[in-house]
């Protein structure tokens, strides 16, 4: 009995099958969208207008994606052993469908490929994604609505914010109200695929439904006041809201006659990519911490309470093994790292050289590593502030200088992110960096905290086959957790006592980042 999680990502379409009985991964796939689809003219998964701010995608790609990637994965592994099925999607993108969508999508037929067929039924011919920034007034214009951006923050886990999607229906409802009024259902990119797998309109779980600044954090549901802050009738236009454990329905005979599924093979509501991603990494429960080192550095856990971020730089989501999970973004990430790298002419060698050379707490010299607007705390810099000797400053001290930059970034997530309320055991690190052992030890050091780095290839989809396994198979997180979400060999860092060494570097950081957010 195999089960099957989908990955619908900004650049590419990816599935797994794994076998959870015997802790083993059958097959894997991806489908890159500007190498196998190049008619989409979207070489990066998305159509970027001439402002910059404007970026969609073109949801057929997605389906075309979704058939090619069926046709590979059928040649790989035998898909009517697949017992049960789920997945993500990137979440903030949306999809406007007219009446013909409930027409059309119970009566597939496989004559025609699912682009064709669905095609009639978009009432936008493409869907703002979560790189969208078009919404600036949107945003405004929801928060006054409401009362403040506070509230908002208070009801949604979230400010109002460009790339989600209320402020995106908002702007919809503005520049073609006519497109508006024939729209009957909104989905989101995860309950759209989720819909045509199940040949029904499939609901929206709380853990994608709450990147919307629409859905209330008390109760899990449609908050009627954002609703109607956000665009006229909007209730009538959007899926239920369900929890991640819920069954949506089973798949269509489309999958059954074309790929070879099972017959009634039952299918677990899909969520948003990062709540996907704490299930595929083992992180689902309190007391684990995922942090993701990439373009932007990324913080998400499981929360012990729901709580919205006082200063509303980070978001909360449901989490799709119930309760809620908290994210936050750093935008100055593995760029912030690289230009201090590149300012001294340094590989990657030498970066990680200067970093087991010089000593934790970098004998009080701080950096505040921004070179560019940081969206967690919100500072507008364009250029690192530093504080420290006469060298330091003056960029002539390259092994301090590096230091600084990865202890400024970690001393900064741990400061931005003690609203979550939590005291992480351990902290699963991923990301291009999590591989270097010099920055995972600083890590470590400043949160106090073990850090993993896990074996896990596709979190996302992986998080959608391990759902599926719960949900319809009955089998245990912990024990899919014990056979999927496996340290590497060797890859565990303990921390080392270096808090008092940090103690006075913490509070040097502390007075740069309030005299920089006063200016």
């Amino acid at each position: 009995m195999y089960t099957l999680g989908f990955d619908a990502s900004t650049q590419s379409f990816s599935a797994i099958v794994i076998d959870p009985a015997e802790g083993i991964i059958i097959a894997e796939h991806t489908i890159n969208f500007g190498k196998h689809l190049p008619q989409y003219n979207s070489p990066q998964g998305f159509i970027q207008s001439g402002s910059g701010k404007e970026v969609h995608s073109d949801p057929c790609m997605w389906l075309d994606a979704l058939e090619l990637l069926l046709e590979d994965l059928a040649k790989l592994c035998d898909l009517s052993k697949v017992s049960a099925i789920s997945g993500a999607g990137q979440q903030h993108g949306s999809v406007y469908l007219n009446s013909e969508w409930n027409k059309i999508l119970p009566v597939l037929h496989t004559n025609a490929s699912l682009s064709v067929q669905l095609r009639p039924c978009l009432s936008r011919s493409t869907s703002p994604i979560w790189m969208d920034g078009s919404t600036s007034r949107e945003c405004s214009e929801i928060s006054e609505n409401v009362g403040s951006n506070q509230e908002v923050c208070n009801k949604s886990g979230s400010i109002t914010i460009e790339r989600f999607t209320g402020p995106q229906i908002r702007r919809f409802s503005k520049i073609d109200p006519l497109g508006y009024q024939k729209t009957e259902r909104i989905h989101l990119v995860s309950s759209f695929i989720c819909s045509i797998l199940c040949g029904t309109d499939a609901p929206i779980d709380t853990g994608d439904g709450a990147g919307m600044n629409l859905l209330n954090l008390e109760n899990w549901d449609w908050d009627p006041m954002l609703l109607d802050a956000t665009a006229p009738e909007l209730m009538q236009k959007l899926p239920a809201v369900k929890d991640g454990s819920t069954i949506c329905g089973q798949i269509a005979p489309y999958f059954v006659e074309k790929f070879g599924f099972q017959e009634a093979t039952p299918i677990t509501i899909f969520t948003g990519d990062n709540p996907s991603s704490l299930v595929g990494m083992g992180a689902s429960q309190p007391g684990k911490v995922v942090i993701s080192l990439g373009t932007s550095d990324t913080v998400f856990a499981a929360m012990p309470a729901t709580v919205s971020d006082p200063d509303g730089c980070g978001h909360v989501f449901g989490n799709p093994s119930g309760g809620s999970m908290s994210l936050q973004c750093f935008i100055n990430g593995s760029l912030a790292r690289e230009s201090v790298k590149d300012k001294f002419h340094f590989d990657w060698d030498q970066f990680t050289s200067a970093l087991t050379r010089t000593k934790p707490g970098n004998e009080g010299a701080v950096m505040l590593p921004f070179f560019r607007p940081e969206i967690s705390p919100r500072i507008n810099l364009k250029k690192p502030i530093l504080s420290g000797s006469r060298d330091f400053k003056l960029w002539s001290t390259p092994e301090s200088n590096i230091r600084a930059c990865v202890e400024g970034q970690f001393l900064n997530m741990k400061r931005s992110t003690q609203w979550m309320q939590l005291t992480p055991e351990t902290i699963y690190l991923t990301g291009g960096a999590s591989t270097n052992d010099a920055i995972a030890q600083i890590l470590a050091d400043i949160f106090q905290a073990k850090v993993q780095r896990l074996a896990v290839s596709g979190s996302v989809a992986l998080g959608g086959a391990l759902r599926a396994a719960v949900n319809s198979l009955k089998i245990p997180l912990e024990d899919l957790e014990s056979k999927f979400c496996q340290p590497d060999a060797g890859s565990t860092l303990d921390p080392q006592d270096n808090v008092e060494a940090y103690q006075l570097t913490e509070e040097r950081f502390a007075a740069l980042i309030t005299k920089a957010s006063s200016k």
